[in-house]
Order: C-alpha cells, then structure tokens, then sequence
C-alpha cells in the first residue's frame, strides 16, 4: 500500500519524464519542489481529471485521492506553453474543464487523452499545432554552453520559459541530487562534498526547503507521507 510511481525519460527533447501511479491506502504525500511544469490526468471515482501543474519552487504537503490512477507528462525546461504563461502557474494548477476518457481540449480544440505509451506522439502534435514551444537556450546554458547573451537578458529568458530564475533552477536540481544520493545511501559527508554543499547545514537547510525530508528521514522511507515523483536530474547543472 502507498503510492506506487512508475516513470521513464524520453528521447523527444520536449519531455522530461513521463509517469504514472497510483494510491492505495495514502492520503498525503510530500511533494518536492519541481522546476519542470507538467500535465496530469487522474482518475478518482470514475471521474477523469486534467490539470497543468506549474513549477514547485519548494516541497509542501499535497493531497492524495485514495485509489486513485494517475499519468503525468513532464516537460522538459525551456518548454513552455505561449497561450499559458507559465508565471502565474509557478506552485499553481490550472484544471481542464470537461475533461474524458476519451476527450481533452486544449487551446479550444478536441483531442483524445494520451498515455503512459503514447505521450511523445500527444506532445510531437502538440508542437505541430503551436500548443508548446520550446526555447533552446535555456537548455543549451544548463547544458554547459556558453549562453551567447547578457545575463540579464539570459534571466528574463529563463523566467519567461520556465517561470524560475537560473539561479532556483540550479539549487533544486541540486537538492533533488543530493536526495537521490541519501536514499541510494551514500553517507551524509560525502553527498556534500559530490553536489557541491558548503557544509552539512547547508545540506540540511537545502533538504527541508527544496525536498521537504531531513537527510534521516531520507534513509528510512515514509510510507505514511510518501514523496511525489524523485529522480536525478538529467541536466549536470547542479553545482
């Protein structure tokens, strides 16, 4: 019992991770923060539901419906939606009205919900349309690539696209490393010195803000307030 969640990366440079799950006997999870914007589609009850879910800049407690299925597409950064800009949904959710299991409007057309299969061809139609665009120097710079432009006009690109600064880009990533590390079990000492912590405090500090877990409660899993979906990031910025 729990919150089961099954993800995988993909090779369409528009999508993060695609995911699923589902809760049993779970009423609460910890949902760590996120720079990446999603669309998720549930089932509770027989009725299906879809939401946009905008960047988490730090971890907060969330509701889980019981026995209850999900899927999620997470977009990769500098993916965004030019008809939904993605300032106002940072911690937010902008819910899909009318929503089936056979239909989903988006940007006033009709189309039929996509799954755990078939999300890179939902999203590759998507593009097509002009629903999601995608600037490619926010990924190029977190890549390593000299940006080629000022940095002030590199931040307000970076907000414009992701609704986050590079800067609250980086100190995620770099929490959500380190998290992965302490679960994985590496010693407290040494995830410090790999992601890049001043100290332990640090780690602590950046623990609680970003992932909602102290580097103990990490060690030994809560299936009482599970953590939402918890992955590397496939970005090396995390310095």
């Amino acid at each position: 019992m729990g919150l089961e969640i099954e993800s995988r990366p993909s090779e369409l440079p528009y999508i993060e991770r695609v995911w699923r799950s589902r809760s049993d006997g779970v009423g609460r999870m910890t949902s760590v923060a996120a720079p990446h914007w999603e669309l998720v589609f549930w089932e509770h009850r027989g009725e299906v539901r879809a939401a946009v879910l905008g960047p988490e800049p730090v971890a907060c407690p969330a509701p889980v419906p019981e026995d209850a299925t999900f899927f999620g597409i997470s977009f990769a950064l500098g993916t965004s939606m030019p008809h939904l800009p993605i300032g106002p949904l940072v911690g937010a959710v902008a819910e899909i009205p009318d929503v089936t299991r056979r239909s989903v409007r988006l940007k006033g057309s009709a189309w039929h919900p996509p799954d755990y299969d078939n999300a890179e061809a939902f999203v590759r139609r998507m593009v097509r349309e002009g629903i999601v665009d995608r600037d490619p120097l926010v990924p190029a710079v977190l890549d390593g690539a000299a940006p080629g432009v000022s940095e002030r006009t590199l931040q307000r690109r970076f907000l414009a696209a992701t609704g986050l600064t590079r800067g609250a880009v980086r100190q995620i990533h770099r929490a959500r490393e380190a998290a992965v590390l302490l679960q994985e079990g590496v010693p407290v000492q040494e995830v410090v010195h790999r992601v890049g912590y001043y100290d332990q405090p640090h780690l602590a500090r950046s623990l609680t803000r970003y992932i909602g877990r102290t580097a103990t409660r990490l060690s030994a899993p809560d299936g009482a307030e599970p953590l939402s979906l918890l992955y590397k990031p496939s970005t090396p910025e995390t310095a």
